[in-house]
């Protein structure tokens, strides 16, 4: 099959007059990065791998490691649509090893197919889908959105159209499946939400999403920014994961028709939400990794605080939809605390280890809560047992460092360069002197 696809490839790159490949891979913070080869030397990157210094590459390797090889993934080649027709681009994903052949410890992709083949030998596969929020913004110096439209609406007002159109045709001709794209709820902000597929396509395909978007942006002047929470007292930008495990027999796991409790749920879809519920506070820290992350989660903007889930309820953490709750197929959980900024690899990694950990416990979900979160008083969410999402990085970090099960999904490695650099970010952040301490303090103190 691999041999089959690399056929493919070379006759790709003939056919498509191809004369660069980039070949992608992702630093532990989930930046994209590349280097470009000539097909001359594709056949070295298929049998031999590529040479680069992984100490130059966030999180990758000590510097006296430093020697690494990227192989390139021939499923995931596609030719570059915003490149010219002529001495085409192409890109294929990349996995890492070291020199030895062994794969890199801080390799995002292995570390989800690690978990998803965990998944795999408990019988199911990962379905992903990913509604990716995000900004346009006049310029890279400053949030000014490119108009003033709210949530669904259209041109006049929403003056992004042509540009989310250009950007979903581009997509899909790579191959990527788009359900909706549309104006979100803030001035500027935009939502694109991609098809469910395959985990590690899933995670593939929002790294692509990532660059086309911004591409397509840069293209007509314009600057796509995915900072979770770039405008003050406006909604902040989401990654809503919508996740759903198949059976072996190719059937939805999650769904359950005759579910005694009426919600639809199979067991293993109940034990599965309690798994995400009890560990959201330990991943977090991969899932809403940066100080502004947690400027979007804060109350009236419809992203989660407290620990709960509900049906058709945006107040919670988990959310069941409800939008054909008698289709099979559609049964799935969302996970609404992700962020846009999140490495998409060890984002779903960490929240997959969650669910399969709340299978293996059989842990016993809670009553769902029908309210609005927001709305209840302190003493009804104590009486409730609701508990906190962290509010800052620094909680989110002490949470994540006590966590035995994010050090066994992802390796002592990439546990503890996330907690050194973490650390340090929230450091400088904490002694830095903002605008609003001055315009606040400095005339009356």
């Amino acid at each position: 099959m691999m041999i089959d696809r690399r056929q493919y490839v070379y006759r790709q790159i003939e056919e498509r007059d191809v004369r660069f490949i980039r070949l992608w891979f992702t630093d532990l913070l989930g930046g994209l990065k590349n280097v470009a080869i000539t097909p001359s030397d594709i056949d070295e990157a298929f049998e031999e791998g590529m040479g680069f210094n992984g100490a130059s590459v966030e999180g990758l390797a000590a510097v006296e490691k430093s020697d690494m090889l990227i192989h390139p993934d021939p499923e995931t080649f596609q030719v570059l649509p915003w490149r010219p027709k002529d001495n085409a681009v192409a890109r294929m994903f990349c996995d890492i090893r070291r020199s030895d052949g062994t794969p890199a410890k801080a390799d995002s992709r292995r570390l989800l197919r690690e978990m998803l083949d965990k998944a795999s030998d408990m019988g199911f596969n990962l379905n992903v889908g990913t509604a990716l929020e995000f900004f346009y913004f006049k310029n890279d110096r400053s949030p000014e959105p490119i108009d003033r439209g709210g949530y669904f609406d259209i041109s006049p007002v929403d003056a992004a159209a042509d540009l989310r159109r250009e950007t979903v045709l581009t997509l899909e001709q790579m191959g990527i499946p788009v359900e909706y794209s549309y104006h979100e709820c803030s001035p500027g902000q935009q939502e694109i939400d991609l098809r469910y597929t395959d985990a590690l396509e899933a995670a593939d395909a929002i790294m692509t999403a990532r660059l086309v978007i911004r591409e397509v942006a840069a293209s007509h002047g314009v600057h796509a920014s995915f900072m979770p929470k770039p405008i003050e007292n406006q909604a902040g930008s989401a990654m809503h994961v919508h996740m759903s495990l198949f059976d072996e027999a190719g059937e939805n796991a999650f769904f359950d028709g005759d579910d005694p409790d009426g919600y639809n749920l199979s067991q293993v879809a109940k034990m599965f939400i309690a798994g995400l519920m009890k560990y959201a506070p330990e991943y977090m820290l991969v899932t809403n990794q940066w100080v502004n992350s947690y400027k979007r989660l804060v109350p009236g903007y419809d992203a989660p605080m407290y620990v709960s889930w509900g049906q058709s309820n945006r107040s919670s953490l988990v959310r069941v939809p409800r939008y054909k709750p008698g289709k099979a197929t559609s049964s799935r959980v969302e996970v609404r605390t992700v962020d846009c900024a999140a490495n998409p690899y060890l984002a779903i990694a960490v929240m997959l280890g969650a669910g399969l950990k709340g299978i293996e416990d059989g842990l016993e979900l809670p009553a769902p809560v029908t309210a609005n979160v927001f709305d209840l008083t302190p003493a009804q969410r104590e009486e409730m047992g609701l508990e906190p999402l962290p509010t800052n990085l620094a909680w989110a970090i002490d949470r994540f460092a006590s966590s035995q099960l994010m050090r066994e999904i992802l390796g002592e490695d990439v546990f503890s360069y996330l907690i050194k650099s973490k650390r340090a970010e929230w450091e400088s952040y904490r002694s830095h002197v903002t605008s609003w301490e001055i315009d606040r303090y400095l005339a009356k103190l």
